[in-house]
């Protein structure tokens, strides 16, 4: 067998090793939110950023729409967001914070310092491995310049 076919010396294959563990890592946290991973991430878009189209919060979380609807309509009938279609262009999905969507953000606020303390890496470390991502996931997406006015690393932007 060639080098090149060790699935030891691949980097995809501790990329993928480590992001699912680091999603399992987050049940715990998140069973206490009743959230997903996946609902976790966009309602941490809609805190950061407020009331936006469906095609906008899928660009910022880069999830379609087969997979975005079923998880905004989850969200909507647990109460924590709002979806409205406005009458001067039906084709636009708005999607709003409720006031228990809202609520939920304090009780999601300790979760990043809990997720940090389940990755083994020092501070200088984590920063360091998330600028490598974003300057790879940027040069794959063609969206460099987003990686390079990234904010960086810190506990409080985990």
């Amino acid at each position: 067998m060639t080098r090149s076919l060790r699935l030891d010396d691949q980097l995809c294959f501790p990329l993928y090793a480590c992001a699912k563990e680091v999603i399992r890592q987050y049940r715990k946290p998140l069973e206490a939110l009743n959230l997903t991973y996946t609902q976790y991430i966009v309602m941490m878009v809609l805190w950061e950023f407020g009331g936006m189209t469906e095609g906008e919060l899928g660009e910022k979380v880069r999830l379609d729409s087969g997979t975005l609807t079923p998880l905004l309509k989850r969200l909507e009938k647990a109460g924590l967001i709002r979806r409205v279609r406005p009458e001067e262009n039906e084709r636009k999905l708005f999607l709003l914070l409720t006031e228990q969507g809202e609520a939920l953000r304090e009780k999601a606020k300790d979760v990043p310092a809990v997720m940090q303390g389940c990755i083994p890496l020092s501070e200088e470390e984590l920063y360091l491995l998330k600028g490598l991502l974003d300057r790879a996931l940027a040069g794959m997406t063609g969206k460099q310049d987003a990686a390079e006015q990234a904010e960086p690393f810190t506990e409080e932007t985990e």
